[in-house]
């Protein structure tokens, strides 16, 4: 076979591979609509808005009125008179944040009644024991002063919007190679392929270059749509995002590509899919940081091909970093993609 024919034939291979994938409602649902639709749930569901204030149970007896005339001056305290044992249940139920035993008389200790794993119960405790303090006569010795910042970057959802691009990236390289792989041994299509004078190499870049094709379009979406419905800043440039979304759509289509090489069966790859999706949709760093895990497991978890991905994104998007800056979570995603390929390439059977 000519290198003009095997040309040729890549090319009609992508061309037919993109034809199923708009003749495929579900595909443009899940590539496009649930990521945008997802992004726009969690953009209101953690919006800008002003502290919530602290839910606080005040056991009532001795000194409860004068416990909630304290907090009648602290704005960010919400007290509530109950009895020691529906206090208890609703701190349990975590219904409050604190439950506060007044003192009987002045001479006797207040008591905090919470749960320290919670961070909403530290934050209570330290209202309330402020809103107490002050009305007990403590004076502050120290002059202060609060400046609010804003800048966009440093919010939430503009940490999730790239996040959320690298986890579609790993969604659709995956199923979008994996899926249609299995899909396509199952109706014996990848049989009648095999009578075709086509190599496996030429067949499956085929399946992996139509899978980046469309991930440009799915970036340019995603991060458009963050960026002009959610303020998301994007600082860094065009080439440099899709460099880094490209690499990270081969890298994955690769596993996918590995996943899929022998499953026969839809249950079967769905499970395998899960087994490695799973972790990463985890611990990758997708919607909180990395930093937040143990630093024991902290570099195994860096090592994962999502956590490169996501970490590539959000500096060369938010903080305007260069290509050359991003080179070892580069090279990482490279070095994943290659060896999937490899090793997907060498187990890959037609039938």
């Amino acid at each position: 076979m000519s290198d003009r024919s095997r040309v040729r034939a890549f090319v009609a291979l992508c061309t037919s591979r993109l034809r199923e994938y708009y003749r495929e409602p579900e595909v443009l649902f899940w590539g496009f609509v649930f990521p945008l639709l997802l992004s726009a749930a969690l953009a209101v569901a953690f919006r800008e808005r002003p502290p919530e204030p602290s839910r606080v149970a005040v056991i009532t007896g001795p000194g409860a009125a004068s416990v909630m005339d304290a907090f009648e001056r602290a704005p960010l305290v919400e007290g509530a008179l109950s009895s020691a044992a529906a206090a208890g249940r609703d701190l349990r139920m975590a219904r409050v944040d604190l439950v506060v035993v007044p003192p009987p008389t002045a001479d006797d200790v207040v008591e905090y009644r919470h749960d320290p794993s919670r961070p909403e119960a530290g934050i209570a405790r330290s209202r309330v024991d402020d809103a107490l303090q002050r009305a007990a006569g403590r004076q502050d010795v120290l002059a202060a002063r609060d400046v609010q910042t804003g800048d966009p970057g440093g919010r939430y959802v503009d940490f999730l919007v790239p996040g959320l691009v690298g986890l579609n990236l790993m969604s659709a390289g995956m199923w979008g190679v994996g899926f249609v792989l299995v899909d396509m041994r199952i109706k014996k299509l990848l049989r009648r392929l095999l009578a075709t004078p086509m190599r496996a190499s030429d067949f499956l870049a085929a399946q992996m270059a139509t899978r980046v094709a469309f991930t440009i379009f799915e970036v340019v979406v995603l991060l458009g749509f963050g960026h002009l419905a959610l303020g998301v800043p994007v600082r860094g440039g065009v080439l440099a995002i899709l460099v880094v979304s490209v690499l990270g759509g081969l890298t994955f289509a690769g596993l996918g590509l590995l996943v899929a090489s022998r499953a026969r069966r839809i249950e079967t790859v769905t499970g395998l899919m899960n087994v490695v999706m799973l972790p990463m949709f985890i611990a990758s760093g997708v919607f909180f940081s990395v930093d937040r895990f143990p630093a024991a497991v902290q570099p195994l978890l860096r090592a994962l091909p999502l956590t490169a991905l996501n970490e590539a994104l959000r500096a060369v998007t938010l903080e305007g970093a260069s290509l050359w800056s991003q080179g070892p979570h580069l090279l990482l995603l490279a070095a994943w993609g290659i060896v999937c390929f490899g090793v997907g390439l060498r187990l890959f059977r037609w039938s």
